[in-house]
């Protein structure tokens, strides 16, 4: 099926339509400027038509057996595993991903399907002691009852389906809004998905729209209970202030400036394979990439060489060429805002170690070293293929270097002694780090989230099961109580 003909649609209360507002989101494949798709934008009026649609299936789904609900995650990983050819090609259209990049996201994919199967079945109940004679205190782990989800453009089919398949799993109702840049492989892609392993009507709703159309609709809406939401900061900080004001839970999944540490122990050839990955793995375009690599002064010469030696072999072009390394932003005003970084940077004092040119959305990777202290750039996301060579003197200034953001989601040490790098893992300001590997990672089941600007709450696991359900207190007084009136 042609996924851009077929799906360029809502998908509210188990029916594809358009959307009725007065303009469409023009869905651009990065890397030719070819037009994808067009979809007319869903109003306020839809979005209250899904949320609705949600409420009212998800009553009936949280009865269901959670052994039979998890069947519909067996068909739904099926599917993908018989579509991934498909999807691979829609993910490379789409989003300017290469071939690794989709193979990537896939995988991550399909891990988190076969945890959601098991997530039905995670929730317990629990009996505790009571001080009162007579009475027994049961807890309940109940599901919140709707969530909307909120997803971004870098991973947009693993970065939906993250929250989506366990807010299902658990017995919730979603109503899922996609990126702009990204409306078929995070949101319709998704829903088809689920409609065809069996997933009853109204559960999972999609629309596709913008602030724009319905300002702060989707989130201020009285039906959903939690907001997850993956994006910038900024946009984080208003959905974390909006969802509190209307009592609302909000998981936040947001940017980081994550620092791989290359300690004077460290492999350096292993070390700049794990770098190199960690930075320009999608362009760059990844929440958990390394903008900044710091590197002891002791090695930071052999390392540089080697560094910049392999980053300039990286292959920068078609993302449908299999041997492209590194594809287009997502489009050409990041590809725009990022060069302008670079070039701000530059005028204030970096050193320029390796530069080539930005063709449209096409940008081939920059080196920078040598920052002031006050640069700007060593503080924010980069979201692109930029990195920062930083050097450092001892594992004291490495770590207040790395601490030295207001980010904290991601990071790596590497250095020949585990336990030292564990050491300088344990001192940096972060929700995950990892002890010579890349900055990359997510497991199904390892608590997945940042500290500081970088997010709030947690998600796989048990941290999702917190973030989807509640807990409900019911008491029962075995014979009579005394009363003091």
């Amino acid at each position: 099926m042609s996924y851009f003909s077929e799906l360029a649609l809502q998908f509210i209360d188990g029916q594809w339509r358009p959307g009725s507002g007065s303009w469409d989101i023009v869905d651009i494949n990065p890397y030719d400027g070819e037009k994808l798709a067009s979809i007319t934008v869903a109003t306020v009026d839809e979005v209250d038509q899904a949320y609705r649609a949600a409420e009212r299936a998800q009553k009936e789904w949280a009865a269901v057996n959670p052994y039979a609900r998890r069947l519909v995650f067996e068909r739904a990983l099926r599917i993908i595993e018989d579509r991934e050819q498909e999807i691979t090609e829609t993910i490379i259209a789409e989003l300017g991903g290469t071939y690794l990049k989709a193979a990537f996201e896939l995988a991550l994919t399909k891990d988190l399907l076969r945890e959601s199967m098991q997530l039905a079945l995670r929730p317990e109940g629990r009996i505790l002691p009571s001080a009162v004679d007579g009475k027994e205190n049961r807890l309940y782990r109940l599901p919140v009852g709707v969530v909307g989800v909120i997803s971004p453009f870098n991973f947009p089919l693993f970065l939906s389906i993250k929250a989506v398949a366990p807010a299902l799993a658990l017995g919730n109702g979603v109503v899922l809004k996609p990126h702009q840049d990204a409306p078929i492989v995070g949101g319709t892609l998704l829903a088809k998905v689920f409609e065809d392993a069996g997933l009853p009507a109204g559960l999972l709703n999609v629309v596709v729209t913008d602030i724009a159309e319905i300002g702060d609709a989707l989130l201020e809406h009285p039906v959903p209970k939690t907001i997850a939401f993956t994006g910038s900061d900024r946009v984080g900080r208003h959905v974390a202030t909006v969802a509190a004001s209307h009592f609302k839970r909000a998981v936040l999944e947001l940017g980081g400036n994550s620092a791989l540490i290359v300690l004077d122990d460290a492999d350096l050839d292993y070390a700049v394979d794990a770098a190199v990955f960690s930075r320009f793995a999608h362009q760059g375009q990844v929440c958990m990439a390394a903008n900044r690599v710091l590197v002891d002064r002791k090695v930071l010469a052999e390392f540089t060489e080697k560094f910049v030696a392999k980053i300039a072999s990286l292959k920068v072009g078609d993302p449908k060429d299999p041997s492209t390394q590194i594809g287009p932003l997502i489009n050409s005003t990041q590809a725009d805002s990022i060069t302008a970084q670079v070039d701000q940077a530059v005028a204030a004092g970096a050193r320029v170690l390796l530069r080539g040119n930005t063709v449209g959305t096409l940008m081939d990777p920059v080196v920078l070293t040598d920052l002031p202290a006050d640069s700007p750039v060593l503080r924010r996301e980069l979201f692109g293929p930029v990195v920062l060579l930083v050097p450092f003197d001892g594992e004291d200034e490495a770590v207040a270097l790395a601490n030295d953001t207001p980010f904290g989601l991601s990071g790596a040490v590497h250095s020949g002694s585990i336990e030292r790098g564990v050491q300088v893992a344990q001192r940096i300001e972060t929700g995950m780090i990892h002890v010579n590997d890349g900055t990359i990672h997510d497991e199904p089941i390892v608590p997945f989230g940042g500290e500081k600007n970088s997010g709030v709450g947690r998600l796989n696991g048990e941290s999702t099961v917190e973030a989807f359900t509640t807990v409900k207190w019911i008491s029962i007084q075995h014979g009579r109580s005394r009363f003091p009136f």
